[in-house]
């Protein structure tokens, strides 16, 4: 069942996530749908058939160290693009 969200951003961040999703195919709530299921995959377990066909398709692919800290990797990303 899908419930609205309201959300407040940044006007520029918007427009950039609104281009980006374009160019993945994506809208922008797939988006942050699929943000949220990341960020809750420790706290909730998804069954496989609950995930988006496109992020379903890519489960696993990628393989990565033990030691490896995706929030980490993330935060250094982001503060490149933003500068923050």
């Amino acid at each position: 069942m899908n419930t609205k969200l309201t959300l407040t951003i940044e006007k520029e961040v918007i427009e950039v996530a609104k281009k980006y999703a374009k160019a993945k195919g994506q809208s922008l709530s797939e988006m942050v749908e699929n943000y949220f299921k990341f960020v809750a995959v420790d706290r909730i377990k998804v069954k496989e058939n609950r995930l988006s066909p496109k992020v379903r398709k890519l489960r696993g692919i990628i393989k990565t160290d033990e030691n490896f800290d995706y929030k980490k990797v993330l935060t250094e990303e982001l503060s490149k693009k933003y500068g923050v």
